[in-house]
């Protein structure tokens, strides 16, 4: 090493001296230095002190992920009341689409400036979104809202894995993630009901403000027991790297979303936002490699693993997304099911997916070996969305649950592991940008999931009830003619007032719908089975290799 690296390692030796001395047992939190973050991890966090700060990060977690669920029972509800009904799906998109710009920002914001100040900025900013949507007085006001609050839960996500990267090793961490991927699949299944249920008894404001209490709990928690100093950088942020990517991301999801519904695919309008997708995604790499501090830095790609599993997340928030949208649709137009018991009839495929998230992430952590659970998982998934693509009217509940299963079970798999993966692939340094990276790929593959299934399903429900109500003479207005209006979606409780030809109809076209996009999901996915051979069996590194692996720069060791 030379009397340069002698020095550098007498001096992280005394930083790790120092750290420990810091660290008190009695301090509840666990202590990161301003500098080198990897001292503190070298004399290990406390249990107690880990459970504590994971507890406030999962409330933290449980806002972003109960949120989409609860407001998805509560649409009907409010464009009865705001109208605004071909404005509808954007209630959704706006707030995707700014969680997935806005994610790799807020990971390299926290890189730049430590995590816990960043970390609570992004709850105080969700909440303000969720307060002002709660009060919006038109569909306009409720989009624009939406996407403010989409901007704070970008920051919730990447915040909570980049802290939990921070400060547990890869070869404890399956376990940590484990337990997160537990409380995701209970914001999905608690959701539909906390959402139904507010929506009738207190009404749809309710499914925005239930946010505030719960965040001012989060805020109370990361504020006293995540013990993260203040830091800064003289980094610069990368402005023109993340318009491009806004940019870039937006006008893709246009291209998916509108395409064939609102304009034909060949008309000047998608030809233009699919050449500015096109445009604005191919100059970002080039910004990107020129920026001295670039908002995504593309040396994680070097990593053949990091680009693996980026790519498999990329395909599971397609299926996760996507499923969760029509699931419901299916189950509450053919089946019969009602709104406010919808969480309930997605216990089939939560279940499996949370109970083999914690069973593999214990796995991984006692044995250190993770290759086989994203090839199983790739396998399953494709083989239940298969399946589901099979339901037609007649399928019972039983069968389509036990299909969902295998679905949620191959989700299981890979719902943590792939963010385990790309931690344990990167150096500490890019711990944020690592999580949040991840992250954006599979919001963004969430994003054009519900966009492209979205049309997908709304065409063909609108072509099967043309030609039913063609085939029954009432194309000129009847009862069949007008469903196929507003992309021809209704609940159960508006189901049962149709009359029988023309329900029969519906549900025809409804499982129509479904069966194209699960068969198109089956046949997307199936590239996740492929890639996830190739994944490398890296060991995961315990808290003294990733000390040691974190580089040093000028005679300086790297700040995490």
């Amino acid at each position: 090493m030379g009397a340069s690296g002698a020095t550098n390692q007498a001096e992280r030796e005394k930083g790790d001296t120092e750290d420990k001395q810091e660290s008190s047992p009695g301090q509840g939190g666990v202590k990161e230095t301003a500098g080198p973050g990897p001292g503190a991890e070298a004399a290990g966090p406390k249990p107690r002190s880990v459970r504590m700060v994971l507890f406030s990060l999962m409330i933290a977690v449980l806002l972003a992920m109960l949120d989409n669920m609860i407001v998805g029972t509560a649409m009907p509800t409010i464009v009865g009341e705001l109208g605004g009904l071909e404005h509808l799906s954007w209630v959704v998109t706006a707030y995707t689409l700014t969680t997935a710009a806005s994610t790799p920002l807020w990971g390299k914001l926290g890189d730049m400036f430590g995590r816990k100040g960043v970390f609570l900025t992004s709850i105080v900013i969700f909440l303000a979104g969720s307060m002002t949507s709660g009060a919006a007085q038109t569909m306009g006001q409720l989009i624009g809202f939406r996407a403010l609050q989409g901007l704070g839960a970008g920051g919730l996500m990447v915040g909570a894995m980049a802290i939990m990267g921070d400060l547990i090793p890869p070869r404890e961490r399956g376990k940590y993630m484990g337990m997160m991927a537990g409380v995701m699949s209970l914001a999905m299944i608690g959701g539909p009901l906390v959402g139904g249920t507010l929506t009738d008894h207190l009404g749809w404001r309710w499914a925005f403000y239930i946010n505030l209490p719960l965040g001012a709990v989060a805020l109370a928690m990361v504020g006293t027991v995540l013990h993260l100093p203040m830091k800064r950088s003289q980094g610069r942020i990368d402005y023109t790297g993340a318009v491009l990517l806004t940019v870039g991301i937006t006008a893709a999801v246009l291209v998916t979303s509108w395409g064939g519904t609102e304009y034909d695919w060949s008309s000047s309008t998608i030809i233009g936002i699919g050449a500015l997708a096109v445009a604005a995604l191919i100059a970002f790499p080039f910004v990107e490699r020129r920026v001295a501090e670039p908002i995504l830095p593309l040396r994680v790609f070097r990593s053949g693993n990091f680009s693996l599993v980026a790519f498999i997340g990329f395909l599971l928030g397609f299926v996760m997304f996507g499923s969760m949208t029509f699931l419901p649709l299916y189950q509450q137009s053919v089946q019969g099911a009602s709104a406010t018991n919808s969480g309930l009839l997605l216990l089939p495929v939560l279940l499996p997916m949370m109970v083999v998230s914690v069973v593999t992430g214990r796995a991984t952590t006692k044995t250190g070996k993770y290759r086989i659970y994203p090839i199983v998982g790739g396998a399953l998934i494709p083989v239940g969305l298969f399946l589901l693509a099979q339901m037609d009217v007649g399928t019972s509940r039983l069968t389509s649950g036990l299909y969902m299963a295998v679905l949620g079970a191959g989700m299981g798999f890979l719902m943590q592991l792939t963010m385990l993966i790309a931690q344990n692939s990167v150096e500490l340094k890019d711990m944020g940008v690592a999580s949040s990276t991840t992250t954006l790929f599979r919001t963004i593959g969430g994003s054009f999931g519900v966009a492209l299934m979205g049309t997908i399903f709304a065409t063909h429900v609108e072509d099967s009830m043309k030609e039913s109500a063609a085939a029954a003479g009432d194309a000129g207005g009847g009862p069949a003619a007008k469903l196929t209006e507003g992309g021809a979606q209704l609940d159960a409780a508006s189901l049962e007032k149709l009359p029988e030809q023309v329900r029969a109809a519906y549900e025809h076209a409804v499982v129509n719908g479904t069966h194209a996009v699960f068969l198109l999901a089956a046949g997307v996915t199936v590239l996740a089975f492929v890639a996830a051979w190739f994944i490398k069996e890296v060991p995961l590194k315990d808290a003294a290799a990733q000390k040691s692996a974190e580089p040093e720069e000028d005679g300086v060791p790297a700040a995490g």
